[in-house]
């Protein structure tokens, strides 16, 4: 991918192109004051990589190291790289056009402002609980002589909601920092601890495909960090202030960072799965569970310390997950709110940016949304998830992936894209087989819904 810039095209000289879309002007000399790369800058890739990979990621890449050992090595880092590709779409999307993703969906028609109204709303709901119950699994672990499970759900829910609420981007960023390195030294500690098998890990990397690890494989590849917040890395990137095609390197590399450092948490627990539990034929619980079941095993196998430590990573990925999403798909709806009340037309609609986030953080609609996410969800607390909500919950959550993948090749491909940050050979190669990987995994999740 060219690290080339160029005008945005979208002035009032532009022609229209389809949709009323501006064509996009030609490519010019690189934009004055381009800015140099730097780790300073880093924030918004690790916000969106903190927050993508949950508890139930974690033990899915577990299970999979608990399977087939240091196998499927080789995958983790096929989905690092598919991850990369993605948000350097999505943020390249903001940065060289001036305009949100939403911006860039309408343009596509009616039918992704409909499917993207119905998904958050039920996806919203769902989650929120999930959230909750996933980040108060490890405080009731940690404190098991204190209240139950809902109590402490409750009290993260409403935690993360006051959180949110009354804080900013900036201290926002500082927060979920923190906790990706709480994350990153518990992980990496505990995956050092089980001595890890270099020989079998190098060997790892070629790839194999052992009988039955299909599933294990695309999970790997697609699941871990794969949600609907790589599509609010956009709206990220435009809250740290960066606006335009000058911070074009600067996202690259910020984004480029966050995924090498999820790629690191995937290999630590596939380590972990391999050494501690795959030599040892130790079974784990799917879903978030499971990770209490690896604490256990962790106390008999090297003290209460190291469990104990580990139950502190277990919440700082959970939590992390809970407060990204109460921010930056609260974001996403108050975009999807404000466009929608501005119209189709492009003068009507405020310019993606700094100031356009940190005036919806404080909007009606982006408040609305935290509270619908903490609020309702937590009737599911006590209620088994009603069955149609699980259905539909679950087709509109594995149609989301492919959704983003195909519309970024759309928009990255058209007109609506300045030509000088339009894909490369290499993005569409790589947004095409994200988009395929995605579809599979799709039909794989849909197949194995209880209708």
């Amino acid at each position: 991918m060219a690290e080339t810039s160029g005008t945005t095209g979208t002035g009032p000289d532009a022609e229209p192109g389809p949709g009323g879309e501006p064509v996009a002007e030609a490519a010019g000399p690189p934009p004055a004051g381009a800015r140099r790369s730097s780790w300073t800058y880093i924030g918004p890739g690790i916000v969106v990589a903190a927050t993508g990979v949950g508890a139930g990621d974690l033990v899915a890449t577990l299970i999979a190291g608990s399977e087939f050992g240091y196998t499927l090595m080789w995958a983790a880092v096929i989905g690092c790289l598919v991850k990369i590709s993605l948000a350097e779409a999505v943020g390249r999307w903001h940065l060289a056009t001036g305009r949100t993703l939403f911006d860039g969906w309408r343009s596509l028609g009616g039918w992704t402002t409909g499917y993207f109204a119905v998904y958050v709303v039920i996806w919203g709901f769902v989650y929120g609980a999930t959230a909750m119950s996933s980040s108060a699994l490890p405080v009731v672990a940690l404190f098991p002589d204190g209240p139950g499970l809902k109590t402490w759900a409750i009290v993260t829910g409403l935690v993360g909601l006051v959180f949110v609420w009354f804080n900013q981007y900036a201290v926002f960023e500082k927060v979920m920092t923190v906790m990706v390195g709480v994350m990153f030294v518990v992980v990496v500690y505990v995956a050092i601890r089980v001595v890890p098998d270099l020989g079998a890990s190098f060997a790892g990397l070629l790839p194999v495909l052992p009988d039955g690890s299909l599933v294990y494989t695309l999970g790997l590849i697609g699941g871990v960090g794969g949600t609907i917040t790589m599509a609010a890395y956009g709206y990220w990137v435009n809250a740290k202030g960066w606006s335009d095609s000058t911070w074009m390197k600067v996202m690259r590399l910020d984004n480029r960072v966050a995924y090498l450092t999820t790629g690191i948490f995937v290999v630590a627990m596939l380590v972990v799965g391999a050494e501690l539990l795959h030599s040892s034929s130790i079974a784990l619980s799917t879903g978030d569970r499971g990770l209490i079941d690896l604490g256990l095993v962790l106390e008999e196998r090297f003290g209460t310390a190291t469990a104990k430590l580990f139950l502190v990573g277990f919440f700082a990925t959970s939590f992390s997950s809970l407060i990204g999403v109460w921010h930056g798909v609260s974001l996403m709806f108050a975009d999807f709110v404000d466009r929608m009340r501005a119209g189709r037309r492009a003068e009507d609609q405020e310019p993606a940016g700094r100031a356009a986030v940190s005036r919806q953080e404080r909007s009606a609609a982006f408040r609305v949304y935290l509270l619908w996410l903490t609020f309702p969800p937590m009737a599911l607390l006590w209620l088994d998830e009603p069955f149609g909500l699980v259905i539909g919950y679950g087709v509109l959550g594995a149609f989301f992936m492919p959704f983003l993948s195909v519309t970024l090749l759309w928009l990255l491909n058209s007109s609506r894209t300045p030509a000088r940050w339009r894909n490369s050979w290499l993005s569409n190669g790589m947004l095409g087989a994200a988009g395929l990987l995605f579809l599979v995994l799709c039909v794989e999740q849909v197949r194995d819904l209880p209708w």
